[in-house]
């Protein structure tokens, strides 16, 4: 694999949500304002989590996100405005590898437009 030589680093935000229509919506406007390339979304997922003194268990969506480490405090604020919970899961996952035609393309697809 050829890694990404462009200038700004790639990361991946990993965010879940209360089921899968909130998770395309969230997706789909961040793609829309160019803050990410690319939206995944995997529902259902199984979650298991501590809240308020009890564990519990539900179902969740699972959005994966592909950014760059330049973008991804917008990304952040963007989820934290449309996110239903009152404490969503944002992970940023950063100085990720990939090929060099995928990471170009993630770095030319979030660039504020012209």
């Amino acid at each position: 694999m050829t890694e990404t030589t462009t200038p700004e680093k790639l990361c991946l935000i990993y965010i879940t949500t209360a089921g899968k229509a909130e998770a395309v919506a969230i997706g789909r406007e961040l793609v829309v304002r160019r803050l990410a390339a690319c939206a995944n979304v995997i529902a259902p997922t199984t979650a298991i989590y501590r809240w308020e003194g009890e564990v519990h268990e539900g179902e969740e969506a699972t959005l994966i996100v592909k950014s760059t480490q330049e973008r991804s405090a917008e990304v952040t604020a963007v989820v934290q405005s449309l996110h239903s919970y009152d404490q969503p899961c944002i992970l940023v996952l950063n100085d990720i590898t990939a090929e060099s035609g995928f990471g170009n393309w993630v770095v030319s697809e979030t660039q504020p437009a012209a």
